[in-house]
């Protein structure tokens, strides 16, 4: 028998790698920071199908007319809530497919295991409204790791399943740039008003989080404007009355936004003032080693140029784009490209959920919910996580989370020397705005 350590060779105790996979992603680990931690609720889905009517279909865009035909979009809504336990119920398994390396080849279909339960009774209602928008080519089933644990906090979670072209393709590769924002609009104006007519949601109390292409969608439906120039490279000129101060640029913006959330997101579109029209609190996830969006240009510029906003930047230092989705499915690990889709090469990919589930939670819920004493998690005594310091008094067990307390610097919420490689800043919004 081979000689191997207690994390390297599950096997000895009958557990296989996907066996370890299978748990529920929103469910984090014993190392996880403090509010990473699931809530008071169990949580229901529901998948809800709405229509939004005469839209120009514009994967069908002709270039030889010039024109799209119009159809009625149809959009479904994975929509995650807090619901009354279920004993013995049966919890959710979510199937998705993305795009595989080969061109021509057929999607790659996986599968991922939740902890939601189909269909549940809500429990209780008036909860905070999240919007949430996933990567390109992506689906909601890969953000299952976040859905489900904000939902059972105390938050009603509608993810779209925006239904983008397979990724390489180039001749309409740029049509996500106009439907992502109108998706985002319309899904979360119908949500606003159909769940707050049966109770479950506070339509005051928006939120939106987008990862990647979604970080587009709900920067540009948080309030930030278009360049005319960049709008005018979509075909057919279909975007032209949507950019800044055309007649049509505000039915991008979602209402009644509190907070957003963007994930690995880019510099796209916005000219130099674009960004700086958002007022709401918004929090940056970003890794600084990202070479889809670059982090000096993506991540950090959007930092600087959201001046109107009071904004916080979390980077992973080391870590790439792949921040936003969760584990690998079994069936996605036999290939690279596949993996690729959803690890980062160098941060544990429970390691990266964890951390953005604990400061998802602290930003929503001070921000959105009004809890002020979520400050202490956001408001980090010193900028480098790993220059954190607590030396007395003494945690009475190695797991003990930092209190935050004056003369201790290690991140409040974090364990002793699990607060490595992250840096957190935080900026006002400029006294002119």
């Amino acid at each position: 028998m081979s000689i191997c350590s207690r994390f390297a060779c599950a096997w000895i105790f009958g557990l296989s790698v996907s066996a370890i996979a299978a748990e529920p992603a929103a469910k984090p680990g014993i190392d996880a920071p403090e509010l990473a931690h699931l809530g008071a609720f169990a949580v229901g889905v529901r998948s809800l199908q709405l229509v939004q009517p005469g839209q120009p279909a514009l994967l069908e865009f002709d270039p030889k007319t010039g024109k799209a035909p119009l159809r009625d979009r149809k959009l479904t809504v994975d929509v995650w809530y807090p619901a009354k336990a279920s004993l013995g119920a049966k919890p959710e398994t979510y199937t998705a497919a993305f795009t595989a390396e080969t061109p021509g080849k057929p999607p790659v279909k996986f599968s991922i295991t939740g902890l939601a339960v189909r269909d549940a009774a809500p429990a209780g209602g008036g909860y905070p409204l999240v919007i949430v928008s996933h990567g390109y080519g992506n689906a909601p089933a890969g953000m299952a790791w976040l859905t489900e644990n904000l939902a059972s906090k105390g938050y009603v979670v509608a993810a779209i399943h925006h239904e983008d072209p397979p990724y390489g393709d180039r001749a309409r590769a740029l049509w996500p740039f106009m439907r992502r924002p109108l998706d985002i609009a319309f899904v979360a104006s119908s949500l606003q008003s159909s769940l707050h007519a049966e109770g479950l949601v506070d339509p005051s109390r928006t939120a939106l989080i987008g990862y990647s292409m979604g970080s587009y969608g709900v920067l540009a439906s948080g309030g930030a404007t278009l360049d005319p120039s960049a709008v005018a490279r979509i075909p057919g000129g279909y975007m032209v009355p949507y950019g800044r101060g055309a007649e049509k640029a505000e039915d991008f913006h979602v209402k009644n936004v509190k907070a957003i959330v963007a994930l690995a997101a880019g510099v796209r579109a916005w000219g130099s003032d674009g960004v700086a029209a958002i007022t709401a609190p918004l929090l940056l996830i970003s890794g600084d080693a990202d070479h889809t969006v670059g982090y000096l240009t993506g991540g950090r510029t959007l930092f600087e140029e959201t001046t109107s906003s009071h904004r916080y930047l979390l980077t992973f230092k080391g870590a790439g784009h792949n921040i936003g989705l969760g584990p690998t499915p079994e069936a996605m690990r036999h290939q690279l490209w596949d993996e690729d889709w959803f690890e980062d090469p160098v941060w544990r990919k429970d390691r990266i959920m964890a951390i953005n589930q604990h400061f998802i939670t602290a930003f929503l819920d001070l921000y959105v919910k009004g809890d002020q004493s979520r400050a202490a998690y956001l408001n980090v005594p010193v900028a480098e996580s790993s220059e954190g310091t607590w030396d007395a008094p003494a945690a009475a067990r190695w797991s003990d989370y930092s209190p935050g307390t004056p003369g201790v610097t290690l991140w409040k919420g974090f364990q002793r020397r699990h607060a490595e490689g992250l840096i957190l800043i935080e900026r006002d919004a400029d006294a002119a705005h």
